[in-house]
């Protein structure tokens, strides 16, 4: 069985932009430095086990519905919605506001194609909002951490 092109192309991008968040989540984890550290250095670990635990059920519904994933790492730099990191350790502050943009920007990524895949795959449909409900609210948890709110 074929995959549908809007589901494949739906499971594919998330499978893609999970790992990068992933990848990203790790790389603040390990360069975090300033006040308040800690709080956000174990909220970091959670995220990346979302991120990992969420990637590998993309993939596997993208096999199940007759795609293949890739998640080589040139893939996965090529075509992320995410903005590459700056190297070296980067402040508290500055790490709650870009995991905050880059958990929006996985969540309307995958927002952008439900509609497409529900009208041929509820399943897949399903995956995708669940998936981008879990990281808006992660990103409403690091606003009001940061006092963003409202």
């Amino acid at each position: 069985m074929a995959a549908n092109a809007a589901v494949a192309t739906a499971m594919q991008q998330a499978v893609v932009d999970l790992n990068a968040l992933a990848l990203q989540g790790k790389q603040l984890h390990w360069n975090l430095q300033g006040k308040n550290f800690l709080s956000l250095h174990e909220q970091l670990d959670l995220v990346v086990d979302f991120a990992r635990t969420s990637y590998d059920e993309f993939a596997e519904r993208l096999v199940a519905v007759g795609g293949s994933p890739d998640a080589r790492a040139n893939t996965i730099a090529e075509q992320s919605v995410l903005s590459p990191l700056p190297e070296g350790y980067i402040m508290v502050d500055d790490a709650y506001k870009i995991f905050e943009a880059a958990l929006m920007d996985v969540a309307k990524e995958m927002i952008k194609h439900i509609d497409a895949v529900d009208a041929v795959d509820h399943l897949s449909a399903d995956l995708l909002i669940s998936t981008a409900r879990e990281l808006e609210k992660t990103a409403w948890m690091l606003r009001a951490e940061m006092g963003r709110l409202g």
